[in-house]
This record gives C-alpha cells, structure tokens and sequence, in this order.
C-alpha cells in the first residue's frame, strides 16, 4: 500500500525510490502510548525489494546487495519503526531510515589511503616530548648521592 503523501523516498540527488516500490505494514507496538498502545496500530514496518527496484543502477545494486547482505531477506530490506506513538511519525522515521541506508550503501568506495612517512619535524618533535617526559620522571625519583 503505497503511502499517500509522499511520491516516494529520496535518498540523493540522483535517486529516488518510488513510493510503488515501497510496502507498509502496522501493527500494534510495544514501545510508548498508554492505553493506546493496545489500541492503535503505531508500529511501521516497511519492505523495499532492493534486487527488483528500477530506481537503482546495475552498480548501485550490486553495492547494496554486497553491503547490505547480512540484512536482506531474499533481496527484501525491512525497516520497523515504533519509537513514537503516532503511526503518522513512525512512517517518517521508517522512511529517514530507508534514505539513510541506501545512501550509506550505494556511496562509492572511498580512495585508497596513501601511505606517507611521517615528516623530519614531527620526528623531531615526538622525540623532544619523549625525553620532556623522562626529564619530569627523572626530576621525581629520589636524588642518588
């Protein structure tokens, strides 16, 4: 069931995830409420079938598919919600949830670190501090006469 008020999840500037590619669930949640708690039905879950989605390119979906592989479920990303006590607020927080980790997963790669060696002055300095130290400890033991 498609959510009405949003045409879909933006995650970046290139993409967005439409809204009829998303699947709702509610349920009753555990967390906050009172007696509504029992009542209302505030707990989101939301599907995305990340292996299906349109919205990704071949890269970005074998990214994700590698990234996120510990939590798909056959290609499914779930996404449960209920730390607020209106459904409406779960919704929301479900889909920052959805934008953050996609985004998070299809970022490229950073580059590689290059390795450096550290410079004559930082050397110098390291040992300069080094022996300030042993000076200070040195100061503090009992005088040898």
């Amino acid at each position: 069931m498609p959510s009405p008020d949003s045409p879909g999840v933006r995650v970046m500037a290139g993409l967005v995830i439409p809204a009829a590619e998303l699947s709702w669930r509610f349920s009753r949640s555990s967390g906050p409420g009172g007696q509504g708690v029992n009542t209302a039905d505030s707990r989101v879950e939301l599907r995305w079938d990340a292996a299906g989605s349109r919205a990704l390119s071949a890269v970005q979906r074998e990214r994700l598919r590698q990234r996120l592989e510990g939590r798909l479920i056959d290609g499914v990303l779930i996404i449960v919600a209920s730390e607020h006590r209106n459904q409406l607020r779960n919704r929301d927080a479900a889909r920052e949830r959805l934008a953050a980790i996609v985004a998070d997963a299809v970022r490229p790669p950073a580059p590689p670190r290059r390795a450096t060696k550290p410079t004559r002055g930082s050397k110098e300095r390291r040992l300069q501090a080094k022996q300030r130290r042993t000076d200070v400890k040195r100061m503090r033991q009992r005088p040898t006469d």
